[in-house]
């Protein structure tokens, strides 16, 4: 009889430097710190997102080994985001990974950051059931993903350009609101009417997607409106071009699923927090009997609790990392 698991998972693929535990396959801490210095810079400055890194890693790490009331002398093995996102960051938590799994003489599990949206999932009951599509939505990508079991996904569709929640920031930015903007057009979307503005949608082939158009088009849009115009205004502009972006998303699930046959399907990402996108997403699961599935809150955003319960099923695997191992900037899901 095995002794259950207890693993600590890191995250520090942009600019959450995050660490979670799980034991015997059940969250017993997470804890997240966000850089707030990226604010004034409307965007994530990676030198900066490095240092903050190595300032917080240590802090972190420790808070969610208190929190999980654990020694460190008691993980049995230790996961990290390997990739993808920016070269420093991964390398920041990658080191510190290796470090404290050979001073503790225990396995080192590298997690890919998408796998580890996807099984976010798997974090709280009720648990999807196999094959189930997962709509990963972020800053930095956008895939339907068909998921046959725990690691074996193959992207069905992707955009082919901008992530939707890069252009939700983008948009956010040019409508002068703070980072990140994403979060900030779904407050302010509250109460507006959806149908208000027009926007233009980019039609790709399959079931692939294209944001950069649409951000284009609302560049055009703001440059001939004038800044009271924007104020007054502002609840329908952002509930119509959320309203827009949330469409394309669906519109390209919806494909897939009847091309598919399955009838399973969950949000995973950042954006999968949208309250509209949740809205519309319910709705359409009552319209075509789909089982759905959505992340808390806290497990759409990057954190480590999704890293931890990757690490936690590649150890059951056996899929350890050698201390060699490198962090991949870029790492297509096989």
């Amino acid at each position: 009889m095995h002794h259950p698991l207890t693993i600590l998972g890191i995250e520090s693929s942009c600019d959450e430097t995050a660490a979670a535990v799980i034991h015997d396959g059940k969250i017993i801490s997470n804890v997240v710190m966000s850089q707030l210095i990226h604010q004034k810079y409307g965007g994530v400055v990676p030198e900066l997102a490095s240092r903050a890194h190595e300032t917080n890693i240590i802090p972190v790490v420790t808070a969610a080994l208190e929190e999980a009331a654990i020694q460190k002398d008691a993980l049995d093995g230790i996961g990290f985001t390997q990739g993808p996102g920016l070269l420093g960051p991964l390398l920041v938590g990658s080191c510190f990974a290796k470090s404290l799994a050979f001073a503790l003489g225990i396995p080192l599990i590298g997690v890919h950051h998408i796998q580890a949206h996807v099984l976010a999932n798997f974090i709280d009951d009720p648990k999807p059931n196999f094959p189930f599509l997962c709509l990963t939505v972020s800053g930095g990508h956008t895939q339907i993903i068909l998921v046959q079991d725990y690691f074996s996904m193959e992207v069905l569709g992707e955009t082919q350009d901008d992530a939707v929640g890069e252009a939700f920031d983008k948009i956010a930015h040019l409508m002068g609101f703070g980072y990140p903007g994403g979060a900030l057009i779904d407050r302010y979307a509250q109460g507006g009417n959806p149908g208000a503005f027009a926007f233009p949608t980019t039609h790709m082939p399959a079931f692939d997607f294209s944001f950069s158009g649409i951000k284009t088009a609302f560049s055009l849009f703001i440059r001939s409106k004038t800044p009271e115009y924007m104020q007054t205004h502002r609840a329908d502009i952002c509930a119509s071009i959320q309203s827009v972006l949330v469409g394309m998303l669906l519109d390209k699930l919806v494909k897939v699923a009847q091309k598919t046959g399955i009838t399973t399907i969950a949000l995973a990402g950042g954006v999968a927090a949208n309250s509209h996108l949740q809205q519309r997403f319910n709705q359409l699961a009552q319209q075509h009997r789909w089982t759905i599935f959505i992340p808390a809150m806290a497990y759409c955003t990057d954190n480590a609790a999704m890293v931890a319960i990757t690490a936690y099923y590649k150890y059951q695997l056996n899929a350890f990392a050698d201390f060699t191992t490198k962090s991949f900037p870029r790492y297509p899901l096989r």
